[in-house]
């Protein structure tokens, strides 16, 4: 007997019919959540995914979920109320060479938490990456809601460690948000239990 044989991680497989880039399955997900007639202010958010080294992730995949401008998630067919103008709310983006990830969006509404509190508008994201034997989950706020000051969960993390979830706004047309993901370092973004 030679021991236990150490843990791997195998792949990534992220591209194969996962990443709308490569594949024509944009009914599906896209990096553009919007749509013809959808309400609400546009937006871009972008970033970097960054490993421990500081390097840009060239083959990580960021996935995103969100309410529409109204607070309204779309639940699929089984919900009796749906966001506006077939906005799906759900996007997906493989990283460049660079690790850059980018989704063209509508900046969501306040959605109320488990104890029916309004949450600051926010972004679900969900990471994947080499290396990694399960994904990640974080949220992506954004630096100019006030309703930040009262959002429950961003409130439970160390006021120092805010900063790693609230995207920078950068004035365009539409708008531009920034927040670049670290998955480990002294500036490691904060990760949240499923």
């Amino acid at each position: 007997m030679s021991g236990i044989t150490p843990s791997q991680t195998v792949g990534p497989y992220f591209a194969y019919c996962l990443t709308p880039s490569r594949y024509p399955l944009h009914d599906v997900f896209s990096t553009d959540l919007t749509v013809p007639g959808i309400e609400g202010e546009r937006i871009v958010v972008t970033g970097r995914v960054f490993d421990g080294d500081g390097l840009g992730i060239s083959d990580a995949m960021v996935e995103i979920w969100q309410a529409d401008a109204k607070g309204t998630y779309d639940h699929g067919s089984a919900s009796t109320v749906k966001s506006n103008s077939g906005f799906k709310g759900f996007g997906r983006a493989e990283t460049t060479a660079d690790g850059t990830y980018t989704f063209t969006t509508v900046k969501p509404g306040r959605v109320a938490g488990a104890d029916g509190k309004l949450q600051a508008p926010h972004l679900a994201v969900t990471v994947f990456s080499r290396g990694m034997l399960t994904h990640l989950f974080t949220r992506i706020y954004f630096d100019d809601e006030a309703s930040n000051a009262e959002d429950q969960v961003l409130n439970l993390i160390p006021a120092d460690r805010r900063a790693t979830i609230i995207a920078k706004a950068h004035k365009g047309s539409p708008k531009e948000y920034h927040l670049d993901i670290r998955i480990q370092g002294g500036d490691e973004t904060v990760f949240f239990e499923a």
